[in-house]
């Protein structure tokens, strides 16, 4: 399996270059994700709604009630995705 890597040695979705700085992955790292894993496809954030936005925030929700309140700070990436989600 050929992997794709930036100069320092991880995969672009994996460091900070390929993460988006108000939460989740800017196009860089989804795509370097999908070249990772053949099949999958990435889409960007559907914070106008539809049904990707219901599951989501759905998803994401429940993820919140499970989260310590010492771990929200309003600067996780949770928090961060839910704000960008628009949920």
């Amino acid at each position: 399996m050929r992997m794709y890597y930036n100069g320092g040695g991880s995969a672009a979705w994996q460091t900070k270059e390929g993460k988006s700085p108000s939460g989740g992955l800017n196009e860089k790292g989804r795509k370097s994700y999908e070249r990772a894993n053949p099949g999958s496809d990435l889409k960007a954030p559907q914070p106008e709604g539809g049904a990707r936005k219901k599951s989501f925030c759905a998803r994401m929700r429940g993820m919140r009630k499970r989260q310590k309140a010492s771990n929200n700070t309003g600067q996780d990436r949770l928090s961060k995705a839910l704000r960008k989600w628009k949920c």
